[in-house]
């Protein structure tokens, strides 16, 4: 027994040194890369792996879905994530801060851009004394990446912590005293960015959604049995995998649709609120998925095959969940809720909420105690 531990040792310790060689963190891994070794001459230069920004076309108007106010200066601003695209977002500042400031990163809902929820939360709470950014994510809005439209669960927690990669490199910001807001779908995004990234150093999914788990399951999943939701979810991988075959004969992507438009009469009563904030003037925006043609198809995919959620358990930092009373959402929320660990999380239940309430509804949004809760944990 004693031999297969040490065995077992020996292996781990060879995957790792191995591992740890390859991304050029042990000795002089970079400069060998660069020189070659014994004589071998790498095909790899420096240029390879420059950290290079794209020249995005910002809109400089204002065009948002919400009043500008008086109490932030704005702008725009880009950053690049790790893999190499480059994002688009509004920076708000409270004005006349002085010193370094502490920021916070917010983004969603899932195929909405900066200039719906997100720059709303953002705004409100620049206006509470934090530097902001509302971020469009990868392959949407202004911001890079090609093809267009498509969403992935690495590289949009990813997005989270490239947001993260610019604040702490800014003049007027706190570095240790960053925090991220994710809202619908990039809720759960949000948590997976928290459960990686030990930067941040406080969370707030709001009225969130776990993108893989609907992708895979479809709603409601609670309602069916194992055996049920696999036959499901291998019917609609065939249906997306012939979908691939199509799009790449065509030569273009297919898109989904965004919110269904016209409104069907026995539509459900969250569709409907969909509808009411996306398909007209509250909300609608030119460059929103949910507003016009919605995400690629074959999207779904990889979500299907990559739960998010995994090491929720493992988040250290402080974490908010909050939710409407009345959404049809409200389980995700809840279920992930329970996979935290430790007395830095809380559970909040907006009494009389539905889950679009939560986008812009400021009455029912509780921005009082989200500034309290990032005030306490961002110290």
């Amino acid at each position: 027994m004693l031999k297969k531990i040490i065995k077992n040792k020996k292996m781990v310790l060879a995957a790792l040194v191995a591992g740890v060689m390859s991304f050029g963190l042990m000795g002089n891994g970079v400069q060998a890369a660069d020189k070659g070794v014994a004589g071998m001459k790498s095909a790899e230069v420096k240029s390879d792996r420059m950290i290079k920004a794209e020249k995005l076309q910002l809109t400089q108007e204002w065009d948002k879905v919400f009043p500008k106010s008086d109490k932030v200066d704005h702008r725009k601003v880009t950053f690049v994530n790790r893999y190499g695209i480059t994002l688009a977002a509004d920076m708000y500042v409270p004005k006349n801060a002085q010193g370094k400031l502490p920021a916070i990163a917010v983004s969603g809902p899932f195929g909405a851009v900066k200039e719906q929820s997100s720059g709303l939360y953002a705004q409100e709470m620049a206006e509470r004394g934090f530097l902001t950014i509302a971020f469009d994510p990868s392959f949407t809005g202004e911001s890079g990446g090609q093809p267009r439209f498509v969403a992935s669960p690495d590289i949009n927690t990813e997005d989270f912590s490239a947001a993260v990669d610019f604040l702490s490199t800014q003049d007027n910001v706190d570095a240790n005293r960053i925090g991220i807001i994710g809202i619908c779908g990039w809720g759960g995004m949000a948590l997976n960015a928290a459960a990686s990234d030990t930067r941040i150093k406080a969370t707030v999914a709001s009225t969130m959604y776990d993108m893989t788990r609907v992708m895979a399951n479809g709603y409601f999943d609670y309602e069916k049995d194992k055996e049920t939701l696999k036959k499901e979810r291998y019917a609609n991988r065939e249906a997306i995998n012939v979908q691939r075959t199509v799009d790449y004969k065509a030569g273009y992507y297919k898109n989904s649709g965004g919110v269904v438009d016209p409104l069907p009469a026995d539509a459900p009563q969250y569709v409907k609120d969909y509808y009411a904030y996306y398909k007209t003037e509250r909300g609608y925006h030119s460059r929103s998925l949910n507003s016009n043609g919605g995400w690629n198809q074959t999207s779904a995919l990889s979500f299907m095959n990559m739960p998010i959620l995994s090491y929720a358990d493992e988040i250290k930092n402080a974490v908010m969940v909050l939710h409407g009373e009345k959404a049809h959402s409200r389980y995700f929320g809840e279920d992930a809720f329970k996979k935290l660990k430790g007395d830095n999380k809380e559970l909040v239940i907006v009494p009389g909420a539905s889950h679009v309430d939560l986008y812009d509804n400021k009455a029912k949004i509780p921005f009082a105690r989200i500034e309290a809760f990032f005030q306490q944990n961002l110290k």
